[in-house]
């Protein structure tokens, strides 16, 4: 994660914040996996804060268009979506049809 541009980052963080929107509520253990990514990925105050309104208020569909995704970094949003999807111990139908689009989108030839 730590090759990913300042840009990268935070189209990261807008699609973790999608997903955890999924089942229309972010429940605190996501919210919790997401502060962890912030941490690590070693985002500004002003990243912080943005990432803080997409927790507040999931980011519109047009933010989150799976070919803006980097292909060298397609591959670690799926990991990460998966991860988080998980991170409340439920996985939502929701949630898990949208990782299915997402994956299906991402690794299209």
């Amino acid at each position: 994660m730590q090759t990913l541009s300042s840009s990268d980052r935070l189209l990261l963080l807008k699609f973790m914040c999608a997903f955890a929107w999924a089942d229309l509520e972010v429940h605190a253990k996501e919210k919790k996996f997401v502060h962890r990514l912030v941490k690590e990925l070693r985002l500004d105050p002003s990243e912080k804060k943005q990432v803080d309104g997409w927790l507040a208020r999931p980011p519109r569909p047009e933010e989150v268009d799976p070919q803006s995704v980097p292909k060298k970094h397609r591959q670690l949003f799926l990991e990460t979506a998966r991860a988080l999807i998980v991170a409340d111990g439920q996985v939502d139908e929701a949630e898990a049809e949208n990782f299915e689009l997402l994956e299906e989108l991402l690794l299209a030839r």
